[in-house]
């Protein structure tokens, strides 16, 4: 088979996948008896989407939460996930289910507001995604009715406009999706519905649907009359037959079960909620002297979603509809014209940025005349929030700049520090010159940028003692502050409940139009060898943004001053960064091997539990306190000959290798080793609270190690010197540890050298 024939192929099995043959009435009653599930309400159908593709664990705001996957935009790889806001998605969902089932809050219309670029419309397009991908698994088909009317030529055939004598083929699907079991008799439909509840595995029963919208009711009415004139008995028969009705799934869509309202849409309120009349076919379809159904438009935005969802989006552009929507959740019906309604079973959800919050309170102050009381008691209000994790904002501005769309989860392998700290490499014309260049963001330019956009919107008041902006930014981020030895959690720290977190700040559009500004326009940086110019450092990432902040319309003169005097925290949070990096780099060498630091363990196991080592001859022995002490003083440096009575450790070495290496390491697994255990079998590295003590480097290690080396020489070390060695391998081993590239490594280390070699002696 070709290429072009296997692609074809594909999507047939996609299609095939996706739609059924279509089935009787009859055929439908016995399959939806079989899967209850296939014929729940719209809530409940959304609620069921959002429940089947799972949750995983996230850490927001320092606390762990479980977060529903669906929100993660799964079926499209991410495309329009929705980054952090967890905790309003899982109240969101929380007030869903109850609408399904019916506890309370039938009446409410669900609300989402909050600032600009927080993610809001992006929910939208993720939930319009899910709940496609979701319609067309076997669990989430949808299904509607499709009419025709055989052997009519008359003008109240079903037909719209001038078409030819209708044939088998002239079927015509309910232009608001309607439900099939709309089609029986309320009595029937009842005992259907009992039947069927019993047969459904789920605490929320399967609820009565609407009844047939007007243009299905015409039709059926139309043939009811044609059979009832021909003396037929079996008149819901003749009516549903196989030739007249058919029951089909369909794709969950825009205008097909999902239905939005744009803030460019206009038209009356009756026209954006459920449609409009066409002159040309109320004229061309006669009903007795009254409106055909036929002829009317039914693109309203409740029309569109009847049967799963409905959306209004920049609320606060339809602020006069919003007032219209109030009987829908209650009454669950609206009007086309006099006389002629049509029942709608939707789930209605607005979203708004903070306008709407003006307007709804403009008459607050009239306090029991306020005309919009009514209106806000049904809003039930879910409020979105800037991001204030480092990593989710480094996630999203990633995002903004470069094609990822695959969103970061614990599953990946890749430790959630390494991907925050990753380069992005992006491909553009540089200024007036044609040809495409690569521009590399550093190693921790990103993340400064995110750093700075999250710690504008932490509030400061309610700071607890000892802890500052950045520490708060990184305590939100991961649950917990590892400071050398010293690991603080978040329930150690006092936070104030009504702290604005999230409220304010600069939105992630900002930072995205600073980096790529800085990304396009040339620069003066140069180097004889490395292409430094096309370097984009957290330095110039700073400045950008201190500059540009002066100028954008978007924030007040009290938030500019606010903002800029949080920079320099940020500045000196990126430095420390790529200070460790160097130190890293530098000292890759002098690290205790793993046998090494495995035997020290198991010594100070041994020491700590009056146990025996197994020596290299096979003897089970004291640990060797001469040992313990060398590698303490000599490979982690941190101890001295005053810490020690000879080889006895002192009261601070004591409590040294209890709390900060016994409690490192798993009790139980080490307990319940086999007798081929050995102690380097411990993934140490992966141990945070051990990784901060053996990984601890500092300026005092270098010197002590390298005792010719001169930080000053640093930019062009004399040839032969223990400088221009140490610098050839740092610059290696922060290519290789860290994702730098050359030139972006010689930039990060000649900040740090420069910042060094004034303290150095």
């Amino acid at each position: 088979m070709s290429r072009n024939g296997e692609y074809l192929a594909a999507a047939d099995d996609a299609l095939r996948e996706t739609y059924e043959q279509p089935m009787s009435l009859a055929e439908y009653v016995d399959h939806v008896l079989e899967n209850p599930s296939t014929a729940v309400h719209a809530s409940k159908y959304l609620l069921d989407a959002i429940e089947r593709a799972g949750t995983r664990p996230v850490i927001e705001e320092g606390e762990e939460r479980q977060r529903y996957r669906f929100f993660d935009d799964p079926y499209n790889d991410g495309e329009h996930a929705v980054l952090g806001n967890t905790e309003t998605l899982n109240e969101f969902v929380a007030d869903l289910r109850a609408i399904a089932a019916g506890r309370g809050k039938e009446e409410k219309i669900l609300w989402l507001d909050g600032p600009t670029a927080t993610g809001k419309s992006e929910l939208k397009r993720c939930l319009v995604n899910g709940l496609r991908e979701y319609s067309k698994t076997p669990e989430g088909r949808r299904y509607t009715l499709t009419w025709n009317v055989d052997g009519e030529t008359t003008a109240t055939g079903m037909t719209y406009g001038d078409a030819a004598e209708p044939n088998e083929d002239d079927w015509y699907h309910s232009p608001v999706q309607t439900h099939p079991l709309a089609a029986f008799p309320d009595e029937v439909r009842a005992e259907l519905l009992a039947s069927l509840n019993e047969a459904h595995d789920d605490h929320i029963p399967v609820r009565d649907p609407a009844d047939l919208d007007p243009f299905s009711r015409e039709a059926y009415d139309h043939l009811a009359e044609q059979y009832r004139r021909q003396g037929r008995d079996d008149l819901f028969s003749a009516v549903t037959a196989p030739e007249h009705l058919r029951v089909e799934n369909y794709v969950v869509d825009v205008g097909q079960g999902i239905g939005v309202l744009h803030s460019e849409d206009d038209g009356t309120p009756k026209e954006r909620l459920v449609g409009s009349w066409m002159p040309g076919m109320v004229r061309a379809l006669d009903s007795r002297g009254r409106k055909n159904p036929q002829a009317f438009s039914y693109d309203g935005v409740l029309s569109q979603g009847n049967g799963v969802l409905t959306v209004v989006e920049d609320a606060g552009q339809h602020a006069d509809l919003l007032g219209k929507l109030l009987n829908v959740p209650d009454e669950e019906s609206v009007k086309l014209d006099k006389g002629i309604g049509m029942e709608v079973d939707t789930q209605m959800v607005i979203i708004s940025n903070p306008d709407l919050d003006a307007q709804l309170n403009k008459h607050a102050a009239t306090e029991g005349s306020d005309p919009l009381k009514a209106l806000k008691r049904r809003l039930e209000r879910h409020e979105f929030g800037y991001l204030t994790n480092l990593s989710l904002e480094t996630e999203l501005v990633r995002r903004e700049l470069t094609d990822e769309t695959a969103v970061w989860t614990t599953d990946d392998e890749t430790d959630p520090a390494d991907r925050v700290r990753e380069p992005v490499t992006v491909r553009v014309r540089v200024g007036s010159d044609e040809a495409v260049r690569e521009r590399e963001f550093a190693p921790h330019t990103i993340a400064s940028a995110a750093m700075y956009a999250v710690v504008t919107r932490l509030d400061a008041a309610d700071l607890p003692a000892g802890l500052n902006l950045i520490e708060k930014a990184r305590l939100f981020d991961q649950g917990y502050l590892q400071e050398g030895d010293d690991r603080r959690e978040k329930d150690d720290f006092d936070f104030a409940a009504d702290a604005n977190d999230g409220e304010r700040g600069i939105p992630v559009t900002f930072t995205r139009d600073v980096l790529a500004e800085l990304a396009g326009a040339p620069s003066e940086r140069s180097h004889p060898t490395l292409s430094v110019e096309d370097v984009i450092t957290p330095e110039d990432v700073a400045e950008a943004m201190a500059d540009r902040l002066m100028d954008a319309p978007v924030f007040s003169g009290e938030e500019r001053q606010e903002y800029a005097r949080r920079a320099e925290a940020v500045e000196k949070y990126a430095y420390e960064q790529q200070e460790a990096d160097v130190l890293a780099a530098l000292l890759r060498d002098e690290r205790p091997d793993p046998e090494a630091v495995a035997e020290y363990v198991e010594g100070v196991y041994a020491w700590a539990e009056g146990e025996q080592v197994q020596n290299d001859r096979g003897e089970m022995v004291d640990p060797d306190p001469l040992a313990l002490k060398v590698f303490e003083t000599d490979q982690l440096g941190r101890f001295d000959e005053s810490d020690h009575d000879g080889t006895t450790p002192s009261s601070a070495v004591e409590t040294f290798r209890r709390e900060r290496v016994v409690t490192a390491v798993n009790r139980h697994a080490w307990r319940s080793r086999d007798e081929g255990f050995h102690a380097s079998e411990l993934a140490f590295e992966e141990i945070p609270a051990l990784r901060a003590v053996l990984e601890r480097d500092d300026w005092d290690d270098v010197a002590r190690t390298y005792e010719e080396f001169d930080p000053a020489q640093w930019v062009d070390p004399p040839t032969g010197t223990e400088t221009a060695r140490l610098k050839r391998e740092t610059i290696q081993n922060m290519t290789d540890l860290f994702g730098y590239s050359e030139a972006s490594a010689e930039l990060a280390s000649r900040r740090v050298m420069d910042e060094v070699r004034d303290r150095w002696d």
